[in-house]
């Protein structure tokens, strides 16, 4: 009987050290499972919440193209991000009391993501010809019509697709959404785009616009948006020292996707193609950072334009000047 008894302790005290050792592993089993799935935002209207401030700032110091050295790799290493950081904190401290907008570094080799080496596709024939022709306030001339500048320096337009690249200051992004329209505002020239998303069927192809007709639908989460009836008569970008830009067309066509991947974050690409100037299509990709503290100031470029005139006046004061 005593030996039955002894069994039966040396049982419960099992049983009761296996219960409290289980106790102990269900905080460290639940902790280790994996974390609940973000949920994307959606407006009231029940669309994907895309509203916000997304400045480029963050991706000043990117290149548009990517320089030769790093082939078809995306992403610099730590030693090649160690050194753009170090080259953007020179910059704030150069610039410091400029307008520029030096923003943060990061680690992308280059805008441009396709074709793989990160560079623009060659210009066709056309595309040469009408390079060779632009103008703008960069250019090392003598003015001698406003013609001579471009719809940026006459505080028109920076165009598309430049208008969602970085530059220099006044790079805010903001987008605003309504029930069946998604809004893109832009600090710098103070444009806005608005993106029906109701499926109603463009205009003639006699009929163009600066930044083009944008026609917008959802496929999931993500926004695309598909951009035509350009009038071909801005830079498609500006690249390379002197002002130099990649011509457009009428014929040029713009494809974006906005992806929403994190409370911050918006996935952005964008396809180009223009078969006038352009040999193939290109692609770039980079994210858009939400910052609710940065302020889209008014952007009175016309009111405060004293470039074009003083330009003109300047070319005429030179060629008296060789010509007394």
């Amino acid at each position: 009987m005593a030996e039955r008894s002894s069994r039966l302790n040396t049982l419960l005290r099992r049983v009761v050290i296996g219960v409290n050792v289980l106790a102990l592993m269900v905080p460290v089993t639940l902790s280790a499972q994996a974390p609940r799935p973000w949920t994307p935002p959606l407006t009231a209207w029940g669309d994907p919440d895309l509203t916000g401030r997304w400045p480029l700032t963050h991706l000043n110091g990117t290149p548009v193209q990517r320089p030769a050295e790093f082939g078809d790799r995306r992403v610099l290493t730590d030693s090649e991000f160690a050194k753009r950081q170090a080259d953007i904190a020179a910059n704030r401290i150069r610039l410091a009391g400029a307008w520029a907008e030096v923003g943060e570094a990061n680690r992308l080799t280059s805008l441009v993501v396709e074709p793989a080496n990160g560079r623009l596709p060659p210009l066709t024939d056309e595309g040469r010809r009408r390079a060779a022709t632009m103008t703008s306030s960069w250019s090392d001339m003598l003015f001698t019509s406003v013609t001579d500048f471009n719809a940026l320096d006459r505080c028109m337009t920076r165009g598309m697709p430049a208008s969602m690249f970085p530059f220099m200051y006044s790079s805010g992004v903001e987008i605003l959404q309504a029930p069946g329209f998604v809004v893109i505002r832009f600090e710098m020239i103070h444009e806005t785009r608005v993106i029906p998303l109701d499926g109603r069927p463009r205009p003639g192809s006699a009929i163009r616009f600066w930044l083009g007709e944008p026609r917008g639908r959802w496929e999931g989460r993500t926004l695309v948006v598909e951009t035509t009836n350009f009038n071909g008569r801005t830079p498609m970008l500006i690249v390379g020292p002197g002002g130099g830009g990649i011509p457009t067309s009428d014929r040029l066509r713009v494809v974006e996707r906005f992806t929403r991947v994190d409370d911050n974050t918006i996935d952005y690409e964008m396809t180009v193609e223009d078969p006038v100037v352009l040999t193939a299509p290109w692609r770039a990709a980079f994210p858009l950072k939400l910052d609710s503290t940065y302020y889209l100031f008014e952007y009175a470029c016309h009111e405060g334009n004293q470039a074009v005139g003083n330009a003109l006046r300047n070319s005429r004061h030179l060629e008296r000047q060789s010509h007394p």
